[in-house]
């Protein structure tokens, strides 16, 4: 039976509900909400230790089930019994790897939330489909997470499919699980657009990076930028807004753009724009750092056709193959229904274990 010692030591239950109360009684104070701006910080760090105290309820809690239907299966032997336990072990399994991943981000910036964007390859309509199939795939990793998802700027494909779509993805250490998804991504398949049923294979590359706290500060100057306007584009109807409220923001010295179009005021599209273009401009400044610690680290994955960071074969076999880690996952719908817990807890043990 599994010991009933209570989960704790690198988790600092105690510590995170001391900070928490801390929290709640400053924010009670009669002068507390006086300058609300001031509070931001105060309450993003209310939120993540929230979902830190959550996370290891829910795993003290699904360990109790699991004790009390071991000690009842150990009682009463019969099928019900047993199915039931094997499904709590199921969850307490989940749960647990969930926790362990959260011990494994070293860096500060691995709490924050994260911008995910999609591009498909080459091959037109073929790329454009798988470019979507990854798009749903992620959306569906993030409410299995308990993840906010906000889109930022989507532009459709010509026929099916997408040309390319921005995602804000919020929750706790959502940049540091999801960091690792960024590179290109392969797909072999029967393509259901080819009526003489060939196989083909498409690619798309997802880009992801932190998407930055108010209180870091990253120096752009005016004279960098070049700031267009268009119209926003969707999938029809009465959502696609009519006006040029849609915003592109280009950083001269760089090349790197950042766009929105979510919001039919341009001023918050530029506002969001910005936010992202910091992003963008942050994240690059931390993999030159990173850089400069792995200099002997020779195998650099970048996003470029042939090197792609996993491939996902429908045909002749059904596999997913992460081409970092060498974890495999046969179960294949399951993982383009979100269930990537496995794969990304496999590529941070590999991380580790490169130093990296």
């Amino acid at each position: 039976m599994i010991s009933s010692r209570r989960f704790g030591g690198v988790f600092d239950y105690a510590e995170v509900k001391q900070r928490l109360d801390e929290i709640e009684k400053e924010l009670s104070k009669p002068d507390a909400w006086d300058k609300p701006e001031a509070l931001t910080p105060v309450l993003k760090e209310k939120s993540q230790l929230t979902s830190k105290l959550a996370m290891y309820e829910g795993m003290s809690e699904a360990k109790d089930e699991l004790d009390a239907w071991l000690e009842l299966a150990q009682e009463e032997p019969d099928e019900e019994v047993l199915t039931t336990l094997e499904a709590q072990l199921d969850v307490f399994r989940e749960r647990l790897i969930s926790t362990e991943m959260a011990t494994m981000f070293a860096f500060e910036h691995d709490k924050y939330n994260a911008i995910l964007e999609i591009h498909p390859g080459a091959g037109g309509v073929e790329s454009q489909d798988w470019a979507e199939m990854l798009l749903r795939m992620y959306n569906r990793y993030a409410e299995r997470k308990g993840f906010k998802v906000n889109q930022l700027d989507f532009q459709p494909g010509d026929e099916a499919g997408i040309k390319s779509v921005t995602l804000q993805i919020e929750g706790l250490h959502a940049y540091g699980l999801l960091k690792g998804e960024a590179g290109v991504h392969r797909l072999i398949r029967i393509s259901p657009f080819d009526s003489s049923g060939r196989r083909h294979t498409s690619f798309a590359s997802v880009d992801v990076y932190p998407d930055l706290d108010d209180d870091i500060e990253i120096d752009v100057r005016d004279e960098d930028l070049r700031i267009d306007t268009f119209r926003s584009s969707g999938p029809g109807g009465q959502s696609v807004n009519k006006t040029s409220s849609a915003i592109r923001i280009t950083h001269i010295p760089t090349g790197i753009v950042a766009q929105c179009q979510s919001e039919k005021s341009q001023h918050r599209n530029k506002t969001t724009a910005m936010r992202l273009l910091k992003s963008r401009l942050y994240e690059v400044e931390l993999k030159k750092i990173e850089e400069s610690r792995r200099q002997d680290y020779q195998a650099k994955e970048t996003i470029a056709w042939g090197s792609q960071i996993r491939t996902y074969t429908l045909q002749p076999y059904r596999l997913v193959k992460d081409h970092r880690s060498n974890s495999e996952s046969g179960n294949v719908d399951a993982f383009l229904d979100g269930d990537l817990d496995g794969m990304i807890r496999n590529h941070l043990l590999y991380i580790h274990a490169q130093g990296k």
